[in-house]
């Protein structure tokens, strides 16, 4: 990393040249604004919702035996 090299700023300063390791400065002020703050609006109170009634069970059904596969 010396005078020779493209890419350290010293290189840069060197062949005076600009780049991303050595940016040219702004020609104009950057000026600083704050952020508007967003008003929130007040939560809402929750209500209790009331629960929805279980439908009447169903009749099971009769469960079907499993069979092993033939090995082949």
């Amino acid at each position: 990393m010396g005078k020779g090299d493209q890419k350290s700023t010293r290189g840069k300063r060197v062949r005076g040249s600009y780049g991303k390791t050595r940016p040219r400065k702004s020609s104009q002020p950057i000026a600083v604004t704050e952020k508007p703050t967003k008003v929130k609006a007040e939560p809402k109170p929750k209500t209790a919702k009331p629960k929805a009634e279980k439908a009447e069970e169903t009749e099971e059904k009769p469960k079907v035996k499993r069979t092993k596969k033939a090995e082949e």
